[in-house]
């Protein structure tokens, strides 16, 4: 059977099951685009590249799948790399394909050509540059195989326009097999009996879970193993949702932005778990003053990972739900006896953390924006798919709305981009269509791609977008506030758009609240629309996200309300 590079890759692309691909056309790719038409694969244009990457980021961390996109060379393929590297620090699997000039051509400086293989070899987990047709079924198979095994993380495919149009004998590829690469799955057994000989051991526990938690879809085996030894967790940004909010164990976030109680425990505890985590700085804060009386525990499938920030005392390479799951098992032989009596005076410390130095805020006379998240959280009941943009509003987000379930909180963690919120939120729309899904943006971080709201108006995509506009590009306002003695330099956006003007210019809903009364009608109005809506509200303008721990200082050394 003689098809195209361009038909040949529909046919991959259908094999594994691909329903949705994000992109943006141009010359390279117009053949491709053109076979893309004549499938069953939802085509949805963005209005720029890197919300593309961002969109297919959202739909792969919300629906659990690899995540697509398809863009054009030089400009389209550059614009791409913001995307790539924010879906690469936060392990999400999407596969890039993006077209290149003729192979003749390449290296003569053609129009719309760049090196994109080049470019992106740091921040993806592997590039292809695809030189024959012939090589194109295999090459895409194996991206795939990639992006979404071992740690997952972004595959580029750069397609050459002569390598789409070519016409060959096609002939189904083989299984793929990589020879060197080979992620491991399970655990050595001997690791985790001296995991289980640490528990046994510990009076003052704490488990730190992250990301690597709901990527292997381990949710249920971490909660077990919190419950059945008694140990309170807390979790990264990229982690919350990988265990119930609501339960009694749990200690908030970690980090930089963190609860008092979880910075606390860290400091204090005598065994740390970290369980598909980075420990990266955002964490840790001061390496050496981290958790200094604990003996470390880290599980990760990724080896490079471990002891990369921290020492550890017990090593376990794995993936987090083969591991967990092994290690309950482990556990149900043993006798540990009275956990609760023995971990009594732990949780009467922890609880007295959380009752000196809760999260808190006092709601007066001008809306604050942690009373419009909480009021979010209580109209949704937790149920929402929450984005964010990043700033002020991620971290107040991360601290006021619960969540118990994983896949709903998506946010670029690592990179932490802006513009990120609204072209996830589209993706995740996509991937769970009768979700409730809302972007929690600042009112400079929405501006960086709000023309997405013409893609979500023209794919009749009801996603949400709650701006908390403060009239500042708040996190970095409050910097200056604290550390270079109130100088706004450069964080006043004094010249903004209306918002809700806006959002009628797309043909989207615009609402707007100035007063704390106003929140929860405008809330409920804009959850129940079935248009996209973006509701602005206006709320303290120099409020400042507590506690917070100076950058290089050990995270038990916050600044607290």
């Amino acid at each position: 059977m003689k098809l195209t590079g361009a038909q040949i890759m529909m046919k991959v692309l259908q094999e594994e099951g691909v329903d949705t691909i994000f992109g943006y056309p141009g010359g390279v790719v117009i053949d491709i685009f053109d076979e893309l038409e004549k499938t069953d694969i939802r085509n949805i244009l963005v209005r720029q590249e890197a919300c593309a990457v961002h969109a297919a980021d959202g739909y792969a961390r919300a629906g659990g799948r690899v995540g697509v996109c398809l863009v054009t060379s030089g400009p389209g393929a550059t614009n791409t790399v913001t995307g790539i590297a924010s879906a690469y620090m936060d392990s999400i699997p999407v596969v890039i394909f993006t077209g290149q000039v003729p192979t003749h051509l390449i290296g003569n400086d053609a129009f719309q050509e760049v090196d994109i293989v080049g470019i992106t070899r740091p921040c993806t987990k592997h590039n292809y540059l695809v030189k024959r047709t012939e090589d194109l079924a295999r090459i895409i198979k194996e991206a795939f195989y990639l992006a979404s095994s071992g740690r997952p993380g972004p595959v580029l495919v750069d397609i050459p326009k002569d390598v789409s149009v070519t016409q060959i004998d096609y002939k189904p590829p083989k299984k793929v097999k990589l020879r060197s690469y080979n992620p491991t799955y399970n655990p050595n057994v001997r690791q985790l009996q001296k995991v289980v000989e640490l528990i046994k051991e510990a009076k003052k526990p704490v488990i730190f879970a992250g990301g690597g938690v709901i990527l292997s879809k381990a949710s249920k085996e971490l909660t077990e193993l919190a419950r059945k030894t008694q140990s309170p967790l807390t979790t990264s940004l990229m982690g919350l949702g990988a265990f119930p909010a609501t339960d009694p164990l749990w200690l908030g976030m970690i980090g930089m932005h963190g609860t008092y109680r979880a910075n606390m425990s860290t400091g204090e505890c005598d065994l740390l778990m970290g369980i598909g985590v980075r420990f990266d700085d955002r964490v840790t804060g001061k390496i050496s003053a981290f958790a200094t009386h604990a003996k470390i525990v880290h599980i990760d499938i990724d080896p490079t990972s471990i002891r990369k920030n921290i020492p550890v005392t017990a090593p376990v390479v794995g993936d987090c739900k083969i591991t967990l799951a092994k290690l309950n098992k482990l556990l149900d032989k043993e006798d540990l006896g009275d956990l609760k009596k023995k971990r009594k005076k732990w949780f009467e410390q922890i609880q007295h953390w959380k009752d000196t130095q809760p999260l808190a805020y006092n709601q007066k006379d001008v809306i604050k924006p942690q009373y419009v998240v909480e009021k979010l959280y209580q109209l949704t009941k937790g149920k929402a798919i929450i984005t964010t943009e990043v700033g002020q509003n991620q971290m107040w987000a991360a601290q006021y709305y619960q969540f118990d379930r994983p896949n709903h909180f998506i946010t670029s963690g690592g990179l932490g981009c802006m513009g990120f919120g609204l072209p996830a939120a589209i993706g995740a729309q996509l991937a769970c269509p009768d979700a409730l899904v809302v972007d929690i943006a600042g009112d400079g971080s929405i501006q960086m791609n709000i023309q997405e709201m013409a893609t979500a108006v023209q794919c009749g995509l009801p996603v949400k977008v709650v701006i908390l506009n403060n009239g500042y590009l708040g996190m970095v306002r409050q910097w200056q506030q604290l550390f270079f003695d109130k100088r706004y330099v450069s964080t006043c956006l004094d010249c903004a758009p209306d918002f809700v003007k806006l959002a009628e210019a797309y043909g989207a809903v615009g609402l707007r609240a100035t007063k704390p009364e106003e929140v929860e009608a405008v809330l409920k109005k804009g959850l129940a629309s079935k248009k996209p809506v973006i509701m602005d509200f206006v709320v303290e303008k120099e409020e400042s996200v507590y506690p917070m721990g100076p950058a290089g200082a050990p995270i038990t050394e916050m600044l607290l309300v």
